[in-house]
């Protein structure tokens, strides 16, 4: 069974930081796209950031340009969000999703993904 497990979520004050990883299990995902999504409440889902299969290629939302930062590491499964400086308006809920088909570009449409993770809180007080 493919599972996709985030963690690293917490509170923290404006402008601090904190590092998302998701870990996925049930299959290797070092040949697929892997993204980033974040939903606050009563709001849709919103893609934050995406990296290709190698690494080599990242795309971010303009919102955290410059701030969050993707990445991954193959050996372990896992994906990576840094995120500095941080901003109330980045409360949210954070999702991880994977895509089923190998050597795709970055993918910033949620519909595409096929596997999700349940999600972790993050809150930033102001």
């Amino acid at each position: 069974q493919v599972q996709l497990v985030e963690s690293g979520g917490g509170l923290v004050q404006a402008g601090g930081s904190l590092r998302l990883s998701c870990a996925a299990s049930g299959r290797t995902f070092s040949s697929n796209a892997m993204g980033w999504f974040r939903q606050a409440p009563g709001k849709e889902r919103l893609f934050v950031a995406a990296i290709n299969w190698s690494g080599g290629s990242t795309y971010y939302a303009d919102s955290v340009k410059g701030r969050f930062t993707i990445s991954r590491d193959n050996a372990k499964n896992t994906v990576y969000l840094q995120m500095n400086s941080l901003k109330p308006e980045d409360t949210a809920v954070y999702y991880c999703a994977a895509v089923r088909n190998a050597h795709t570009p970055v993918v910033v449409t949620a519909t595409v993904y096929d596997y999700w993770g349940q999600g972790t809180q993050v809150t930033v007080a102001s």
